[in-house]
């Protein structure tokens, strides 16, 4: 039998209810504790349209399990949601380490919840994760108004896996959130790298938040981060560090003037603001609903939304190919010969590479 904690059915349940070891327990009493219905893909899909949070939260654990059983009852429950989704205001926060991305996303959630209404959920992208083993949840226990707002969701990352199967699980996860009924979602990246370009492929709007007083604000900000950028926001905006917050917004609107306009049309903006003291968020996020608006009226919204349906639809071609590849058996026997070809310098990599796809392609005819 499986492991509780390891099965989407328990979900949110504690396992030891601290009168000791589990073994210790009555394994009668244990075994009724833990015995649940089994849900089908359509119970998840009616908990979800209901917008159940408990079973929004075990499908989505669902979503992440590398078990092949339970990936094809995601799949077929991520498809049932699917019409039901899209009509979300999809938000990626990024930033350096440091930033103070976890307090502002509590300011900004709460400051739109309170002004717009709705529901929000908030997910993370942490590619770190696997090394750190899920230190994201020390983001959500800084996130002290959201995590006890009732009309919030924060789910942390899963705790292992490749960026491109982390980014996978949280597009998937935005469709069953938009399908519960949270009509924003804020997608957090943990830095500035690879982790951005993921994010910037399923949100609406892209807000990179930064921090004055660090030097050359720009020596560590790469191009293409910026040009994917469509507002630049700068922390911190209080006390002795407010002509340090408005050079800094100086040099970063130089910067931009620099760039070609992106193809939306919109001029990235850059603000100030203070997330400890919530001082500028009301602007922040006029700005994100001007941006909104615009795109709306321009067409590019939905021009933007489609073209991102077509990336991951090439990117689950890519990733399924390669977990093909890497778990076939001949080829898995194979590969360990090759490496260590290329390490004695008896082949380069690029033939050894050659080979390797040859053989798997003829074993495919």
């Amino acid at each position: 039998m499986e492991h509780p904690e390891n099965n989407p059915e328990y979900a949110g349940l504690t396992v030891n209810s601290g009168v000791g070891p589990v073994s210790s327990v009555n394994p009668h009493l244990n075994r009724k504790r833990f015995m649940r219905r089994h849900l089908s893909a359509g119970d998840y899909v009616e908990g979800i349209l209901k917008g159940d949070i408990t079973i929004l939260g075990q499908a989505v654990t669902l979503v992440e399990s590398t078990i092949p059983e339970h990936q094809a009852v995601a799949q077929e429950v991520i498809e049932k949601c699917l019409p039901h989704s899209g009509n979300s205001v999809r938000i990626g926060i990024s930033g350096v380490p440091g930033a103070g991305k976890s307090t502002s996303i509590d300011e900004f959630g709460i400051h739109v919840l309170k002004e717009h209404g709705g529901r929000l959920a908030v997910l993370a992208i942490d590619p770190s994760s696997e090394r750190t083993k899920g230190s994201i949840l020390g983001d959500k226990t800084r996130m002290e108004k959201l995590s006890v707002h009732p009309d919030s969701f924060i789910r942390p990352s899963p705790s292992a896996g490749s960026l491109g199967g982390v980014a996978r699980k949280t597009r998937e996860t935005i469709i069953l959130c938009e399908a519960a009924g949270f009509d924003k979602i804020f997608v957090e990246t943990v830095g500035v790298g690879q982790s951005e370009t993921a994010c910037h492929s399923m949100v609406d709007f892209f807000l990179l938040i930064q921090l004055a007083g660090t030097g050359d604000e720009l020596q560590g900000i790469k191009r293409g981060i910026m040009e994917m950028a469509d507002g630049i926001i700068i922390n911190k905006c209080d006390g002795n560090n407010v002509d340090k917050c408005k050079l800094a917004a100086t040099h970063f609107r130089n910067a931009l003037h620099l760039f070609p306009l992106p193809e939306s049309g919109w001029a990235p903006q850059v603000l100030t603001y203070s997330g400890f003291y919530g001082y500028g968020i009301k602007e922040v996020w006029d700005m994100v609903y001007s941006y909104l608006d615009f795109v709306k009226k321009s067409g590019y919204f939905e021009y933007r939304r489609a073209e991102q349906a077509k990336y991951w639809m090439y990117e689950s071609i890519n990733e399924q190919l390669m977990g093909n590849f890497y778990h076939n058996p001949t080829i898995a026997d194979m590969l360990q010969a090759a490496e260590q070809g290329v390490l004695r310098g008896e082949r380069t990599s690029f033939v050894a590479a050659k080979q390797l796809l040859d053989s798997y392609f003829a074993l495919l005819h």
